[in-house]
């Protein structure tokens, strides 16, 4: 296979997919008669999305931009965590064990807590989009950092380079594959802790219009609203992808070539 070809097959793939779930889908609707209240058909569900089209554009800009606010500030806390976790082994050794008790309470079991302090709406559902990201970003950099070869530390340091020149020109490059892999991840776990947010306290949101739905038997703008949610956590992540190929291509390079068959 050509890697034109190759390519061309690449990009089509996803498609032809979505296409074949959703046609497999109405399929089994309509030929078993599945109630719309239970499961409605993908035609069912776009007439939802046309016909409250103005409700679900304003509030999945409210989810957005909380998702967004909590990513952000979970980038910018995991990278640093990681940094420093991963420079350090005693570091290392008092903060992971903390990271992971903080990751491993359910985020739904905070909110109250968070509304708590912080009252209903855009607050609570930015701090648990934050609480959601920020974990993996500072491990994945945490361990980027950690593969750097002692060898080629001492090689360094026999040269004449601080612990601070090592980690500038040669830890934090190495650990770039990792950083970017994490972001892919956090960013769809942030869309996770700001809708779970909003169907517990928030008078806005996807998550607030999906539990709204539920309470008449809105099956249909319910799906809608998975639908958009699945579409902003698509898009996100593509774009990381995006500028992942840009910043550290060097990394998939091989990799490419050998899927390409060069």
């Amino acid at each position: 296979m050509s890697p034109t070809t190759f390519r061309k097959l690449e990009v089509a793939m996803p498609w032809l997919v979505i296409g074949s779930c959703l046609a497999i889908w109405e399929a089994a609707v309509r030929l078993f008669s599945v109630r719309e209240f239970i499961l409605p058909a993908p035609t069912v569900v776009v007439k939802a999305l046309l016909d409250f089209h103005e409700p679900i554009i304003s509030n999945s800009l409210f989810t957005l931009m909380n998702t967004l606010i909590g990513f952000g500030i979970g980038v910018g806390v995991g990278l640093f965590l990681g940094v420093v976790i991963g420079s350090s082994r005693l570091v290392y050794a008092g903060l992971y064990p903390i990271l992971v008790g903080i990751n491993s309470v359910p985020k739904a079991a905070v909110v109250p807590v968070l509304v708590l302090w912080m009252g209903i709406g855009q607050p609570p559902a930015i701090t648990t989009a934050f609480l959601l990201s920020f974990f993996p970003i500072a491990v994945n950099v945490a361990t980027g950092l950690a593969t750097t070869e002692p060898e080629l530390e001492d090689v360094l340091r026999s040269l004449g380079a601080s612990a601070l020149d090592i980690l500038l020109k040669v830890g934090i490059p190495r650990s770039m594959p990792y950083f970017f892999a994490s972001l892919k991840v956090a960013v769809t776990l942030a869309f996770v802790g700001a809708v779970i947010s909003e169907t517990i306290a928030s008078n806005d949101g996807i998550g607030y219009l999906m539990l709204q739905a539920a309470s008449q038997f809105r099956t249909a703008l319910m799906f809608a609203g998975l639908i958009v949610i699945a579409a902003m956590g698509i898009l996100t992540y593509l774009f990381f992808v995006l500028i992942e190929q840009k910043v550290t291509g060097w990394a998939t390079r091989k990799q490419d070539v050998m899927m390409t068959g060069g």
